[in-house]
C-alpha cells in the first residue's frame, strides 16, 4: 500500500479542479478514502494508518493461527515450586543473604544439631492456633521452624525472611562469612544456656568447642608458660601452602621472641629469648577449619581475596596434632563452602555439603539445589564469577580421595532425629496452604485458558465479518479500539467515537486515518456487546468540512498569484477618490498572515478536547495578544479607525477585494470614513493636559528654583542665622517633583506631601536631631520656611513637620521637633535597623584589592547603574509656556564631577542630603564598583575562612596570604561569623595579598646580611673553643 503522506495527497487531488460550491457524494467519498482498495494478508508488515480498509496487523494473527493455551495467561505452573520426591529445600536470596543461606544449609545437615533445637522448649508454638499464621519470635524459634520447613515443607524452596529480620542483618550489603559464623554461634550458645533443659545449655560447645593453650617457653631457665584458650574453629594461613596439613602445621610451629619482642620470664625476672606455640589439647566433635583467604594488603590498605590452591582430603586424621595422644581421631568431610568472585567484598556464596545419611553430595545454590554425581563431584569448584577462561589457572592433579580448590574458604569436618509433634503441625499447616494455593493458581490458570477459547472463537467469528464490501453499509470504529480488543492482556472498554467528531458532530475528514471502515453486521455486534458511541456511518462524511478544506487548498494553490499581482497593483497611486485603507504593517506582511489564517480556518473544522459543534478550548488573553489579524494595526482602542495617517495606506477596490478573499473577516475602513471621534477628543484632552503640566512645571520650578538646583539648601550642622526653624519633607517626594518638573509630559504631576513615612504609628517623628546629622539624612529633605509656604500653597500636605531651634551655643544647638520624637518606636527602629544589618542572608559585600596601602583603582568608577536610574538623573529640557527657552531644563548645562577619592569611600554609605554640598546634581546613592573590585554574595552566619575561600575563588589569592580589613580595622580571627566582625551589607573589605620578594637588590641585601651573621657566629665559636683549650691547659 501506498505510504500515508500519499495516500492523502490522492485523496485531495481533485480540488484543483474542482470548486467548493460543485462538490459531489464522489468527491467526499474521495477525500474519506472510502475507494481505497483493502489490503490482503501477508501483503503489509504493518497496519496502513492511511487506509481506513486495511484491516491487516491489528492483532489479529495472534488469534487465527493454532491455539496455545499458554498465551491465554502469565500465571507459572504452580507444581514447579513444588519439592520434588528425595530432595532438599532451598532458601531464597533476598538480596544479598547467600553467605547465610550457605551456612543454614551446613548447620541444618549436622543431625546433632538439628535435634537439639527440636528439643528446646516453645510454649508459644506448642499452644498455637492452627487458624493462624504462626510468627516465631525469638532466634531460637525462628531456627526450630526454618529447621521444621527444610526438613519436612512441600515447598521447593522457603523464605528466611523471618531469621534474618529477627538477626538485624542487611539483605541488601553483603556481610563477612567468617564473621557470621562466629558472631552466629555465639548467639546461638547464648540463647541455649537459658534453656532449663541441662542437656541443651551445652550443646554448642559439645558440638563445635575444642581446648588448646598457647604455651611459652623461656630459652634461658626452660621454664613453660602456658595460658588454657576455648576455640570454635581453626583459622588456617593458606598463603604460600599446597594442602590442608601443611596449613595445619604452620599453624602449630613454633615462633621464634627475640630482640624487641622478647618475653618477660618470671622465674628470671628480666626479658629473655623464647619460644611459642599453639597445643591441642582435645577437638569438638564438629570441626570448623577457616581457610584465611581474605586477608589484609597493606600497599592498598584493602582486604584481598588469595586464589591459592589448597588441596584437602575426605578423611582427615588430626591424631598427630594432638598434644601428648597417641591415638587415631579421624575427621570425614561433611561441608565445603566457597566463594565465587575475584574481590573480598563481593562475590557469592555456594555450598558443598554431604547428607549425613546417604552420603551424597549436594550443592546447595540458594534456591537451585543440585546432586554432585560422577563428574560433578569435584569438591571446592566453582568458577568465579567474571572471570574469562584464558584467566583461569590450571588446576594441579589431585590424588584419589582428596580435592582441591582455589574458592574454598570453609572446611566443616565431623568424627565419627526425631522431631516433636508441635512442630510437625506447623509444618502441616504450611504444607496445606501451599496446597490450597497451588489449586488456586490452577484455577486461575484453567479460567483464563477458558477465556482465551472463548475470546478466540468470538475474533474468528467478527474477523470475517469486519470488512465492509463495495456498495453495502459501512461504519468507522477506532483503530486503536480494535487492537486494544485483539491484545487480550489489556481490558476491552467501551467504543469511543467522541475524538473522531468535527465541528459539525461529524467524522472529521483528518481523523478517517486513525478509523478502520468495517461492515454494519460486525459493526452491530461489537455495540452490543461493548456499548459506545456515537455511531459513525455514511452518512456522518461532513460536506462542510470537505468544502472548507477545498476552499483553503485552491486558495492556497491561489496565492502565489495574487501575491505578484497585489504587489505589482499597489505600486502605482489609486486610479479614483474612493479606495479602502489598509495598514502599513499589515500590507507588508499579508501574505504570511494569509497562510496564517489559511491554517487557522483549515483548524476550525477540527475536533479538540473532545467538543463538538465549534466549541473548543478556552482563548486566554495571552493566545489573543499573539493572534494578528489582517488591517488589525488600524484599529484603536475604541474598534475604530486609527488617527494616525501615517500607519495606514488607500488601496483601490480591486487590490481591496483580492485581499478580502483571504481576510473575510478584516476590518474595513473606506476612504470617506472618518477617524474615531474618541480618539480625537483624547488627543485635543492628552495636549491640553500636557501644556497645562508643561506651565506647572514651570510655574513650580520658578518659584523653588534653589529645590530644584540643589543650590543654597539648608544644614543642620550649620544651621542659618537669619531664621530658627525649619521643615522636613520626605526625600521621596522631592525626588519624584524634579522628575516630574524635569519631564512634565511624560510624568504624572505630584499633588500631595506624604509626610506620614516619616511618623510612627502614633504620629511621632521617627528621627533624633543627631541622628539626622548622620546616616538617617538620606531618608529627609530640609526647607525654608518661604519654600514650605510655596509647597503648602501647591501641594496637599498631609502633616507638617518642623525643627525648630531654641537656642544656639558654641557647639551645641538646642532644637525642638514638632511632632515630637516617639522614643519607644525610634528605639524598635534602631535595634530592627541593627539586627538587619547583623541577621542578613543573602547579602552583597565587595572586596577591593589593593597594593602598597593603595586602591587598585583610582577615579575608575564601572558604569552600573540601571537604566530607570539612568534615566531619571537626565534632564529633559522644558520649553516656558511662552516659548523662551529656559537653560535650566538643558542637559548641557548640567556637569557631572569626576569621582575621586573621597566620592568612592562616601559611595559605601551615601553622604546625607540635607548637609548640602557644592554640586547642585543628585548623586546615585547606590554602590558604584571600581574596576577589577568584585562583588560576593555572603550571609551573617558565615565564618571568615569561609569567606577567605570564595576570595580565593575569585582572585586567586591563597588564605593564607589574605590581609582583611574593614574601615581600616583588621580582620583576623577565621572562625568568627561576619556578623560579628561588623561586615554589614554593602560593605568595602580591603584585601592585601602578601606576594613573594620579587627585588633581586632586596634579596641580594638579604644575603649579605646572612653572610656577615655566619661570619660572625664563625668567630665567636672560634673564640669560645679557644678558651675552653686555655681553661684545660691551666688546670
Amino acid at each position: 500500500m501506498a505510504p500515508r503522506v500519499q495516500l492523502e495527497k490522492a485523496a485531495w487531488r481533485w480540488v484543483e479542479s474542482v470548486r467548493p460550491e460543485d462538490i459531489h457524494r464522489e468527491h467526499i467519498e474521495i477525500a474519506y478514502r472510502i475507494c481505497v482498495p483493502p489490503c490482503k494478508r501477508g501483503a503489509c508488515r504493518r497496519n496502513c494508518k492511511g487506509n481506513p480498509n486495511c484491516l491487516v496487523g491489528i492483532g489479529e494473527h495472534a488469534w487465527l493461527g493454532e491455539i496455545n493455551e499458554n498465551n491465554f495467561h502469565n500465571i507459572d505452573d504452580p507444581n514447579s515450586e513444588r519439592r520434588d520426591k528425595n530432595t532438599f529445600v532451598g532458601l531464597t536470596n533476598l538480596g544479598a543473604t547467600c553467605y547465610v543461606n550457605t551456612f543454614l544449609q551446613v548447620w541444618f545437615h549436622n543431625l546433632e544439631l538439628r535435634r537439639t533445637l527440636y528439643l528446646c522448649q516453645n510454649a508459644r508454638a506448642e499452644e498455637h492456633n492452627m487458624d493462624s499464621d504462626y510468627e516465631p519470635r525469638s532466634i531460637c524459634e525462628h531456627l526450630q521452624y526454618l529447621f521444621a520447613l527444610l526438613q519436612n515443607s512441600n515447598r521447593r524452596y522457603i523464605d528466611p525472611s523471618g531469621l534474618v529480620k529477627a538477626l538485624g542483618l542487611d539483605t541488601g550489603q553483603q556481610q563477612d562469612a567468617q564473621e557470621f559464623s562466629k558472631l552466629f554461634l555465639s548467639l546461638l550458645e547464648d540463647t541455649l544456656s537459658k534453656q532449663k533443659n541441662p542437656n541443651l545449655q551445652n550443646v554448642i560447645q559439645l558440638q563445635f568447642c575444642g581446648q588448646m593453650s598457647y604455651v611459652t617457653v623461656c630459652n634461658q631457665c626452660g621454664r613453660a608458660s602456658p595460658l588454657p584458650s576455648r576455640y570454635y574453629e581453626l583459622e588456617l594461613n593458606i598463603q604460600g601452602h599446597k594442602n590442608l596439613t601443611e596449613c595445619v602445621t604452620e599453624f602449630l610451629k613454633e615462633e621464634k621472641l627475640d630482640g624487641d619482642n622478647r618475653y618477660f620470664c618470671e622465674s628470671c625476672e628480666s626479658k629473655q629469648n623464647a619460644t611459642r606455640r599453639i597445643k591441642l589439647h582435645s577437638l569438638p566433635h564438629v570441626l570448623n577449619l577457616q581457610l584465611m583467604r581474605f586477608v589484609f594488603d597493606r600497599q592498598t590498605g584493602h582486604k584481598k581475596k588469595l586464589n591459592t590452591f589448597i588441596s584437602f582430603p575426605e578423611q582427615l586424621d588430626m591424631g598427630p596434632f594432638l598434644e601428648g595422644k597417641d591415638e587415631k581421631c579421624v575427621y570425614e568431610l561433611s561441608a565445603v563452602l566457597i566463594h565465587r568472585g575475584v574481590s573480598a567484598y563481593s562475590g557469592h556464596y555456594i555450598a558443598h555439603v554431604r547428607d549425613a545419611r546417604t552420603s551424597d553430595w549436594y550443592k546447595f545454590n540458594d534456591e537451585e539445589i543440585e546432586k554432585m554425581e560422577g563428574k560433578k563431584l569435584q569438591l571446592g569448584i566453582e568458577e568465579d564469577i567474571a572471570e574469562t577462561v584464558k584467566s583461569q589457572t590450571r588446576k594441579p592433579k589431585c590424588s584419589k580421595g582428596y580435592h582441591c580448590s582455589r574458592n574454598a574458604y570453609m572446611l566443616n569436618v565431623v568424627c565419627m532425629t526425631f522431631e516433636p509433634s508441635f512442630l510437625q503441625r506447623l509444618v502441616d499447616r504450611d504444607n496445606r496452604k501451599f496446597e490450597e494455593w497451588c489449586l488456586e493458581m490452577a484455577d486461575m490458570r484453567k479460567q483464563s485458558v477458558d477465556k482465551g477459547k472463548a475470546k478466540h472463537e468470538e475474533v474468528k467469528e467478527l474477523y470475517e465479518l469486519l470488512p465492509a464490501e463495495d456498495g453495502q453499509q459501512y461504519e468507522f470504529v477506532p483503530l486503536e479500539w480494535l487492537k486494544k480488543w485483539l491484545d487480550d492482556s489489556t481490558v476491552t472498554k467501551e467504543i469511543d467515537n467522541g475524538n473522531f467528531l468535527c465541528s459539525h458532530g461529524k467524522l472529521h475528514p483528518d481523523k478517517v486515518g486513525e478509523a478502520k471502515r468495517i461492515s454494519v453486521k460486525a459493526a452491530e455486534l461489537l455495540f452490543d456487546r461493548y456499548g459506545g458511541g456515537p455511531r459513525l456511518d455514511g452518512s456522518t462524511l461532513c460536506e462542510e468540512c470537505v468544502g472548507q478544506r477545498c476552499r483553503v487548498l485552491r486558495l492556497k494553490n491561489q496565492l502565489a498569484e495574487d501575491y505578484k499581482e497585489v504587489t505589482n497593483l499597489v505600486k502605482g497611486p489609486p486610479k479614483s477618490d474612493e479606495g479602502y485603507w489598509v495598514g502599513k504593517t499589515s500590507l507588508r506582511s499579508w501574505r504570511q498572515l494569509a497562510l496564517e489564517q489559511l491554517d487557522e480556518d483549515e483548524e476550525e473544522t477540527k475536533h479538540i478536547d473532545g467538543k463538538t459543534n465549534g466549541e473548543g478550548p478556552e482563548i486566554t488573553d495571552e493566545d489573543e495578544e499573539e493572534m494578528k489579524t489582517f488591517n488589525e494595526d488600524i484599529l484603536c482602542r475604541h474598534g475604530g479607525l486609527s488617527i494616525l495617517e501615517s500607519e495606514r495606506r488607500l488601496m483601490t477596490e480591486e487590490v481591496w477585494s483580492k485581499l478580502r478573499v483571504y481576510f473575510p473577516r478584516a476590518p474595513q475602513f473606506t476612504q470617506l470614513q472618518e477617524p474615531c471621534q474618541q480618539c480625537l477628543r483624547l488627543e485635543r484632552e492628552g495636549k491640553e493636559n500636557e501644556a497645562l503640566n508643561r506651565m506647572m512645571a514651570s510655574e513650580q520650578k520658578c518659584s523653588l528654583l534653589n529645590l530644584f538646583q540643589e543650590k543654597n539648601r539648608p544644614t543642620l550642622t550649620k544651621w542659618p542665622q537669619e531664621t530658627d526653624i525649619l521643615y522636613i519633607v520626605p526625600l521621596f517626594f522631592v525626588d519624584e517633583w524634579r522628575k516630574f518638573i524635569r519631564r512634565p509630559t511624560k510624568t504624572t504631576p505630584v499633588s500631595s506631601v506624604g509626610n506620614s513615612l516619616l511618623l510612627c504609628p502614633h504620629g511621632g517623628f521617627m528621627f533624633t536631631h543627631d541622628s539626622m546629622l548622620m546616616g538617617d539624612a538620606q531618608h529627609i529633605a530640609l526647607l525654608w520656611p518661604g519654600e514650605w509656604e510655596v509647597i503648602s500653597r501647591h501641594f496637599l500636605v498631609d502633616q507638617p513637620i518642623s525643627i525648630c531651634r531654641i537656642s544656639q551655643e558654641l557647639f551645641d544647638c538646642v532644637c525642638v521637633l514638632c511632632p515630637e520624637l516617639c522614643r519607644d518606636c525610634r528605639e524598635g527602629f534602631i535595634f530592627q535597623q541593627q539586627r538587619d544589618m547583623r541577621e542578613y542572608a543573602q547579602a552583597t559585600v565587595y572586596v577591593r584589592k589593593v597594593i602598597d596601602d593603595k586602591r587598585l583603582m583610582e577615579a575608575a568608577p564601572e558604569v552600573n547603574v540601571s537604566g530607570s536610574e539612568a534615566e531619571d538623573e537626565r534632564e529633559e529640557p522644558v520649553t516656558k509656556v511662552d516659548g523662551e527657552r529656559d537653560p535650566d531644563f538643558s542637559q548641557d548645562g548640567a556637569k557631572r564631577q569626576r569621582l575621586s577619592d573621597g566620592t568612592i569611600g562616601a559611595a559605601a554609605s551615601p553622604a546625607p542630603m540635607a548637609s548640602g554640598g557644592k554640586s547642585g546634581i543628585r548623586r546615585s546613592t547606590r554602590h558604584r564598583k571600581l574596576r577589577g573590585e568584585k562583588a560576593l554574595i555572603v550571609s551573617a552566619n558565615q565564618t571568615l575562612k569561609e569567606l577567605k575561600i570564595q576570595i580565593m575563588h575569585a582572585f586567586s589569592v591563597a588564605p593564607f596570604d589574605q590581609n582583611l580589613s574593614i574601615d581600616g580595622r583588621c580582620l583576623t580571627d577565621d572562625s568568627a561569623t561576619l556578623g560579628s566582625l561588623g561586615v554589614i551589607p554593602e560593605s568595602v573589605i580591603c584585601l592585601k595579598a602578601d606576594e613573594p620578594i620579587a627585588d633581586y637588590a632586596a634579596l641580594d641585601d638579604v644575603y649579605q646580611g646572612m653572610f656577615l651573621f655566619l661570619s660572625f657566629f664563625n668567630f665567636f665559636l672560634f673564640f669560645l673553643l679557644y678558651t675552653l683549650n686555655l681553661l684545660y691547659t691551666m688546670n
